[in-house]
C-alpha cells in the first residue's frame, strides 16, 4: 500500500493505473477505522482493480466542535489494518490540502426536503459539510465505484442525490452494517464507549428489532412512542426513532403493509452520539 498526502501525487498515481484500464473503487473514511470499513475495502477488493481509502477528518460536518475535537484518532492502526486487507492506495490530505482556499464555496448542494429531516433537522448543515467533502474527494480520485456502509443510511442518500447530479456515471455500492456479536453497529464513535457503555448500547439493536416485531399496518405512533420510553429508560437521551420509506426516506405516521421501510434511531449515550437503522421488511 502506498500513502498519498498530496492531490497531485494521488492523481499522477491513478493516472498510470488508468492507462492499465484498472477500475477504482474508492472508500472515503474519517479513520478511527473497525471491521465495517474493512468489510467496505474488501469489497472494493472484489469488485475493482484498484482500492483507495482516503482518511480525513472532515471539519465542514461536525455541527459541534467539541464533537470534532473528540472525533478518534489511530492512525497507525488503521494503516495496519488496511494493509493487511489489501488497500492499495490510501489518501492522507491535510486540512488545507483539501480546502486551500478555507472551508467557504459557492457550491449549495440541492438535497430537498432529505436535509431537513432526522439527521438534517437535529445536525444543521451536516449534509452540506458531507457533500463538499465527498464532492472533493470524487474531483480528486474520480473513482469508478463509490462504496459506502448502510448504518449512514440517510447519509447514503444524501450522497446518491449529490453523486446523481455532479457524477453521473459513479456506481454506489451500498454493503450491510456490520455489527458486533452483541448487535452493537460498528462506529468509530464505539471507541468513546466505556466497556459498561458498550453493553447498555446494544439497546439500541433490541429496541429496532422490537419495532420490526411488534409492526403492524395502520398507526406507527404508538410504536414509536414505546420504542423512545425503551432507549429512555436504559439512559439515553434520545433525538429520534423514525420509521421511513426506505427508498425515499419520506417519515410514516402509518403503514399499508406493503411499503418497504426502515427503523432509524439518533441517541445520546453520556456524551457519545450513536446512530442505528433496520430494514423492517
Amino acid at each position: 500500500m502506498i500513502i498519498v498526502k498530496k492531490i497531485t501525487d494521488v492523481q499522477q498515481f491513478l493516472a498510470k493505473d488508468n492507462a492499465k484500464q484498472k477500475s477504482t473503487g474508492f472508500v472515503p473514511t474519517m479513520g478511527a477505522l473497525h471491521d465495517g470499513h474493512i468489510s467496505l475495502i474488501k469489497a472494493a477488493k472484489k469488485e475493482t482493480g484498484v482500492v483507495v481509502c482516503s482518511i480525513f477528518v472532515n471539519p465542514t460536518q461536525f455541527n459541534d466542535p467539541k464533537d470534532f475535537e473528540k472525533y478518534p484518532v489511530t492512525i497507525e492502526s488503521d494503516i495496519y489494518l488496511l494493509e493487511k486487507a489489501g488497500c492499495d492506495v490510501l489518501f492522507l490530505p491535510a486540512v488545507a490540502e483539501m480546502y486551500p482556499e478555507g472551508f467557504q464555496t459557492s457550491l449549495h448542494f440541492e438535497l430537498g426536503f432529505i436535509e431537513t429531516i432526522l439527521e438534517g433537522e437535529f445536525r444543521p448543515g451536516h449534509f452540506q459539510g458531507v457533500c463538499q467533502v465527498v464532492y472533493r474527494l470524487l474531483e480528486i480520485i474520480t473513482p469508478d465505484k463509490l462504496f459506502l456502509g448502510q448504518k449512514d443510511f440517510q447519509q447514503c442518500m444524501v450522497i446518491r442525490k449529490m453523486a446523481a447530479t455532479f457524477f453521473p456515471r459513479l456506481d454506489i455500492i451500498i454493503c450491510p452494517t456490520q455489527r458486533e456479536s452483541s448487535g452493537l453497529a460498528m462506529s468509530s464513535r464505539n471507541k468513546r464507549l466505556s466497556d459498561a457503555d458498550k453493553i447498555t448500547a446494544t439497546a439500541i439493536f433490541e429496541t429496532m428489532q422490537y419495532v420490526k416485531n411488534n409492526i403492524q399496518p395502520g398507526n406507527l405512533n404508538l410504536l414509536q412512542q414505546k420504542a423512545v420510553r425503551q432507549l429512555t429508560a436504559k439512559g439515553f437521551r434520545v433525538d429520534y426513532v423514525a420509521i421511513a420509506d426506505a427508498f425515499t426516506l419520506r417519515l410514516q405516521e402509518s403503514w399499508d403493509g406493503k411499503e418497504q421501510i426502515v427503523v432509524l434511531v439518533a441517541a445520546f449515550l453520556n456524551e457519545v452520539r450513536l446512530i442505528d437503522n433496520l430494514i423492517l421488511n
